[in-house]
């Protein structure tokens, strides 16, 4: 039997247990949505500034090693401020990909327990189902996170080293025996950003689904 009354007002209710019952909180699933919504959003920011400063580390890299530079010590100063700032975004962005995580696994607890109040069998049906759905979709993050964690930790230890190197034997010789190395981080850089989008559009599709029911 279909339920036909109010289809919006019961999507609603299902995705955000925006109505509890005997004295609950109304407002609580949809706190607990945007919530994760706001979560996701800032680690989608921090992805995208990551992305920016991966390309103003790999543009002084280029600087550094170019065998016409004439002034090394302000290209080194220049690269070396660029890689403790790419360590400090990523530092921020594993912190709030923590956060992230862990309030999405809080959305769907929440949402298992009052799904299991509901006495319609309909209604526990339509929101098993619908839970089943978006935790489907949730899901594309880790996904499409899976190896982007590693190359991240990978790409900043070679440019830290990098700079370590250059910081021991900021010479001609020491410039050069280095730049094969350098030209790969560079490189790197860029599968990086590459790596990164694919999660940037997990993120968009989940942040889609809570904004239907009013998360921002």
């Amino acid at each position: 039997m279909e339920i036909k009354t109010k289809p919006a007002a019961l999507f609603t209710t299902l995705l955000f247990g925006a109505i509890a019952f005997m004295g609950g909180c109304a407002t609580t699933g949809m706190e607990r949505s945007a919530s994760t919504s706001t979560s996701m959003k800032t680690v989608e920011s921090d992805i995208r500034q990551a992305a920016a400063q991966v390309d103003a580390t790999g543009a002084s890299l280029n600087e550094l090693i170019n065998p016409d530079q004439a002034k090394v010590k302000k290209a080194f100063d220049k690269y070396s401020d660029n890689v403790a700032k790419m360590e400090e975004i990523g530092k921020r962005l594993l912190k709030h990909t923590d956060e992230m995580s862990a309030r999405g696994k809080e959305y769907f607890e929440e949402w298992d327990k009052q799904g299991n109040t509901y006495t319609n069998p309909r209604i526990r049906e339509l929101s098993e189902q619908r839970r089943a759905d978006l935790g489907a979709i949730y899901a594309q993050i880790p996904v499409a996170s899976v190896g982007v964690k590693g190359a991240f930790n990978a790409y900043l230890s070679d440019i830290k080293e990098i700079q370590k190197y250059l910081s021991n034997d900021l010479t001609p010789k020491g410039i050069e025996s280095i730049a094969p190395v350098a030209q790969k981080a560079v490189s790197d850089g860029a599968l990086l950003k590459e790596a990164v989008m694919p999660v940037l559009s997990a993120i968009d599709r989940v942040r889609a689904e809570l904004a239907t029911g009013g998360a921002k």
